[in-house]
């Protein structure tokens, strides 16, 4: 189950072949929802002995379109998860001092250490998406990030982070639905800016600058997963299921008690 949503490298992608409901994989919201509790429970454990075991480290990726959910995402998945050993980085419009360097820079200072779970709102990819939607930068430029990219993501696998990239894939419809809400709802109204409605008339070229990133950069040391996100519930469990399921695979400890303790008495 953790690997349904898991692209395969080499393979082509066409987003609209893929579904965006999660009621296609699930058909009982009541059950989801009391298995994505079960499965946040895991996590709070997981990531306790993570921490304490301090040798290994996880990096998640979420990349959207507006509205997404990548936000509730983040979330609702890490509730009740010690902030400690978790670090939640957002990536938006690059500064002059990050524009002045090369475009993994700032992505590199953020990775996490030992320990730690590192979350990407927005990441590196950015700068193969919207860069090129709104021809920031020539072709000769945005084409060889890719390979960057790849080589980057194998750098960081190679010195112990794994890494889960999730792109949460909305429908225009229900994308149309969570705009209007966020209108007609006044405590949603600072989520909506008229830079969504420009982001919107560009969704076709977003279709296939996503596609082409999902394609060039799904590895076997790092594969996309395309998440069906029009259902949040769905959506939520579906992470939740390859969250645990990797740290099950990574299998944390906590670290045997140092010998001097035992000769340690309170007074």
């Amino acid at each position: 189950m953790p690997a349904t949503h898991r692209l395969e490298p080499g393979q082509p992608v066409r987003l609209a072949d893929i579904t965006t409901k999660g009621k296609t994989y699930h058909d009982d919201r009541k059950a989801a929802q009391a298995e994505f509790v079960k499965l946040r429970h895991e996590l709070i454990e997981l990531q306790r002995r993570l921490y304490a075991d301090g040798r290994h480290k996880l990096l998640l990726v979420f990349q959207a379109m507006d509205a997404g959910g990548k936000d509730g995402t983040i979330r609702h998945v890490f509730r009740g998860v010690n902030p400690q050993g978790v670090r939640v980085t957002s990536f938006k419009k690059p500064t002059e001092a990050e524009l002045a360097r090369d475009f993994l820079w700032r992505i590199h200072k953020a990775v996490p250490a030992v320990g730690m779970i590192g979350v990407f709102n927005r990441s590196h990819y950015e700068d193969v998406l919207a860069v090129r939607v709104h021809k920031l930068v020539p072709e000769s430029v945005w084409r060889p990030r890719y390979d960057h990219i790849n080589q980057f993501e194998k750098r960081l696998t190679d010195s112990g982070t794994t890494l889960l990239k999730f792109y949460l894939h909305l429908s225009k419809k229900e994308q149309k639905k969570r705009f209007q809400a966020r209108l007609d709802v006044s405590e949603k109204n600072w989520k909506f800016s008229k830079l969504d409605l420009q982001q919107r008339k560009l969704w076709d070229e977003y279709m296939v600058v996503f596609e082409e990133a999902l394609e060039q950069c799904t590895t076997p040391w790092a594969p996309w997963y395309v998440i069906p996100a029009d259902q949040k519930w769905y959506r939520n469990l579906a992470i939740a299921r390859v969250l645990v399921a990797t740290l099950k695979e990574i299998d944390p400890q906590f670290p045997p008690p140092a010998d001097f303790l035992k000769d340690v008495v309170i007074t």
